[in-house]
């Protein structure tokens, strides 16, 4: 699970910051990445294992949902001045 969540918090900081008008995917994606990352966190923690993927993969995730959220409001935003000053 903490590789699911690591490849998850890629996938999501891909979706918010290089492809444009799919932000709005990179929290959904973020959201299951940070599930996922804490689940691990916590079974690895229990069984005495390494917890640096699962770690990597929650921060990643995270990173990734405020960012996938920061963008899309902006664009919202935009489109909205844009709108305002009538020129769209």
């Amino acid at each position: 699970m903490g590789a699911a969540s690591l490849v998850l918090g890629i996938v999501s900081l891909v979706f918010a910051l290089i492809i444009p008008g799919l932000q709005i995917v990179a929290p959904i994606v973020g959201i299951i990445g940070i599930i996922l990352g804490a689940i691990a966190r916590k079974n690895l923690k229990a069984a005495s294992q390494p917890t640096g993927m699962a770690t990597a993969g929650l921060v990643m995730s995270i990173i990734g949902t405020i960012l996938g959220v920061l963008m899309w409001l902006l664009c919202v935003a935009c489109v909205g001045a844009m709108g305002a000053l009538g020129t769209m």
